[in-house]
Formats: structure tokens, C-alpha cells, sequence
């Protein structure tokens, strides 16, 4: 499928740019698998902001909604239309805008049609026509991919499978992590937490330009908080690994820690310096890669936030349900253990080595640790205690802590996370 312009012409009605810009969102994340966010710079270049924010929760919304949706579109054509076929895309498109962000159809189809570019403009206008004559509805809770359903049944069990089609239906409710003891309108499911109701503008909310808080999903906020703060003894130095974009960091800083934050992308670390800038707090930023650099220090406390195919985040980035295959796990897997060795060589002998991924999967948690502890005696587990949790969850009996769909559903929910603290016992490696 050609990449779309996100240009206007003439004869296109107004509104027609944004949906180009959904269009090549969804080619980006279906056709050349990249990440939404990764794409969206690219994608949206020219738009206003408000055309920007619509063509991500269009392309976000057919994410969550796509096997419904092609279901839809399946039962409305004689024969099937390739997965790959513009009218498919453009479909997915004016449907999501009808059946769920309230679209009006008459507005929906018309600024999906000028997408064709001269392919079957009837045949798709034909389609949505008899799908609104037919009432058609995307009913919840949407249906995961077929190979992500027996992917998490296969690890979790169906429960979990099904909360996890739940967890999509809409976007999730946003976390803040504050800064300091200045109160922030919300619930709280932990001292420093804030939970707020999706859509909330961000920027506009009292207390951002003052750098009071930041938005950091409350499983995200876990591994710093395993970390704790500062106790007076030691060095005091913290190393935070794969920062980006600074959560974390944000977190150590915070808590009195002297914090090195290493990351390899560039790019992600200029929003950890604005983070840092609106926050008032400070950390040495370094851009480099883990396995070509070293620290020439011992610390206190490493956190390693490790790359992984982030499949825990789905409910904020469902092209991760679409994009994420085998063998992206694999290869994340197989960096995280020569990652995790390298890291445990820069803890100080007593020190603190929280290791955790944003995955749903063992390959990138638990069979991790197990295989990490065979190998080096000198760390052992230092359990995570109920205190140090939100009301609901518990700890593994081994002492880590796995976060899954369905855990704190009638909060709003969390991401999946997979984390574990571990103490060097001994100097020797």
C-alpha cells in the first residue's frame, strides 16, 4: 500500500488531513512494524495539534478494535479484501469513527473517501453504506489477535486472556507521580500517586509547569519505589539504565539519590532533560550504550528498566498487539541477559539491583531471574513487601512481583510489568 500525503487538496473536505495522517499511522504500525509513537512524529509533520491528537486516537482506536472491525468489514464484501488493500485500511478508518469516536457517518465517509486515491471508491462507500443500514455495532470487550489471546492464555491462563481484551476497550485512566507533598486532585492507590480520568490535557493541569508531578503508570512507578529512598549510607549513587524517558530517573532524583541516567536514543533523552528542567531535579545524563559502557564507580543502587517487546503496555499502545512477533521476544530476551550480568558487576557489595520489563512474557521476567540467580550466587532475592504495594496486589512466594491484566481492574487497571529487587550478598562475581 503507498504511503498516503497528508496533504489537502482542493476538492478534499475539511478534516481529510488527519485521516491521512491515521492512514499512515496505521500503514507504519501494520505494514512496516513500527511503534505508534515511533511513527507519529513523521506521520502527523504539517498538523495542526488538534489534527495531530485526532489521527493518533483514530489509528489507536482501530488498534484495539481491528479483528472486530475486519470481522465487520468481512461480512459486508462477496469476496475478502486483501489484508493489505488501501479500501481495508480506509474502512477501518471511517467505521472506528462511526461506531466509536461519534462521528457522524455522513462526516466519517466523506473524509475516508479522498484516502482511496483512485482505487474503489464505490466498493468502500458501498461497504460503510450497508454496515450503518445494518446497525452495526463493535461490541465489548474487543477481540485480541488470535495469536496474542493464545499467547497470554497459554502463559496466564484464559482469565487473564480475557481480562486483557477488557483492558483495551478504552484508553486507561492516567497516573501521575509527584514530585513532593503538594496535594493533586485524584485518587490514591499509593503515598505519591494520583490516578485521573483518561483524556485529561495534560499540559493545562494545575501543577505540570510547575514540575509537581509527571505522568508515570503506577506499575511503571514500581521499580523506583523498590529502590526507596536515599538512607544516609553509602555513596548515595544511583544508576538508572535505559532511562528514557526518565520516569524513573524523575523517581531516584526525587528521592535524594545522586542518579547517572544512561540510555542509548538521543532523541528519548532530550524529554528526560525537559523533565528534569520542569521538575526542578537533577541527574547526570549520559547517552551511551550499555554494552560498550561502563560506570567507574560502584553504586549504591542500579535499576535496570531493560529494553523488552513491551507487551505489558498495551492498553496505552495497542500496536503492540499487532506489531510484537516471536521473534522480537526472543531477540529481547536474549539482550536483557547480557544486559542484566553487566549491569549486576556495577552494584556495590550490600547494594540494591532491581531488575524489570514491561513484558507479559517469562522469557523476559521470570526465567530471566532464574537463569541470572544459577549463574550468580552473589545476589539473592530481597522480597517485595506488601507495604510497598497498592492495596490488591501481592508478591510472588519467590519474592518478585508480576503485574497482569485484570490485577486492580476496578481501579482502573495497570500496566504489565514484571520486576524483582535482588541484593549483592557477597563481593565476589
Amino acid at each position: 500500500m503507498p504511503r498516503p500525503s497528508n496533504h489537502r487538496t482542493p476538492s478534499d473536505p475539511p478534516g481529510t488531513p488527519a485521516r491521512r495522517a491515521a492512514l499512515r499511522l496505521l500503514d507504519a504500525v501494520l505494514r512496516r512494524g513500527l511503534a505508534i509513537e515511533q511513527a507519529l512524529d513523521g506521520s502527523t509533520q504539517g498538523l495542526a495539534p488538534s489534527d495531530r491528537g485526532l489521527a493518533h486516537a483514530i489509528a489507536a482506536e482501530v488498534l484495539r478494535r481491528l479483528a472486530d472491525l475486519d470481522d465487520l468489514i468481512d461480512s459486508a464484501t462477496r469476496n475478502r479484501l486483501p489484508d493489505d488493500a488501501k479500501a481495508r485500511f480506509v474502512l477501518r478508518i471511517a467505521l472506528v469513527q462511526a461506531l466509536r469516536l461519534g462521528t457522524p457517518p455522513h462526516a466519517a465517509i466523506s473524509t475516508a473517501l479522498p484516502l482511496v486515491d483512485g482505487g474503489p471508491r464505490k466498493l468502500v462507500h458501498g461497504v460503510f453504506g450497508t454496515l450503518m443500514r445494518q446497525n452495526a455495532v463493535l461490541t465489548d470487550p474487543p477481540a485480541l489477535p488470535g495469536a496474542v489471546y493464545a499467547r497470554i492464555a497459554g502463559n496466564w491462563g484464559e482469565r487473564v486472556a480475557d481480562a486483557a481484551c477488557a483492558a483495551i476497550a478504552a484508553p486507561p485512566p492516567l497516573d501521575l507521580t509527584l514530585r513532593g507533598a503538594t496535594p493533586v486532585a485524584g485518587e490514591s492507590l499509593l503515598p505519591g500517586h494520583v490516578r485521573i480520568a483518561a483524556g485529561t490535557s495534560i499540559p493545562e493541569r494545575e501543577g505540570f509547569a510547575e514540575g509537581e508531578w509527571w505522568v508515570q503508570d503506577i506499575a511503571a512507578s514500581l521499580p523506583a519505589r523498590l529502590i526507596g529512598a536515599r538512607n544516609g549510607s553509602g555513596s548515595g549513587r544511583a544508576l538508572d539504565l535505559c532511562a528514557a524517558p526518565g520516569g524513573k530517573t524523575l523517581q531516584l532524583a526525587a528521592a535524594g539519590w545522586d542518579v547517572t541516567a544512561v540510555d542509548a536514543s538521543e532523541s528519548r533523552l532530550a524529554r528526560l532533560h525537559e523533565n528534569l528542567e520542569r521538575t526542578g531535579l537533577s541527574a547526570t545524563v549520559i547517552a551511551a550504550d550499555l554494552l560498550k559502557w561502563a560506570p567507574d564507580f560502584e553504586a549504591d543502587a542500579v535499576l535496570l528498566d531493560a529494553p523488552c517487546s513491551a507487551t505489558g503496555i498495551f492498553r496505552r499502545h495497542p500496536d503492540v498487539l499487532h506489531r510484537v512477533r516471536p521473534r522480537l521476544i526472543a531477540e529481547m530476551a536474549e539482550l536483557q541477559g547480557q544486559l542484566l550480568p553487566r549491569a549486576a558487576r556495577w552494584v556495590r557489595p550490600g547494594g540494591l539491583f532491581v531488575f524489570a520489563t514491561c513484558s507479559l512474557e517469562p522469557e523476559e521476567g521470570e526465567a530471566q531471574i532464574e537463569r541470572f540467580l544459577t549463574d550468580h550466587p552473589e545476589f539473592a532475592i530481597d522480597p517485595v513487601l506488601p507495604d510497598e504495594l497498592p492495596e490488591g496486589l501481592v508478591a510472588h512466594p519467590r519474592g518478585w512481583l508480576r503485574t497482569l491484566p485484570g490485577m486492580l481492574a476496578e481501579q482502573g487497571g495497570l500496566d504489565g510489568f514484571f520486576m524483582v529487587r535482588l541484593m549483592r550478598v557477597a563481593g565476589d562475581s
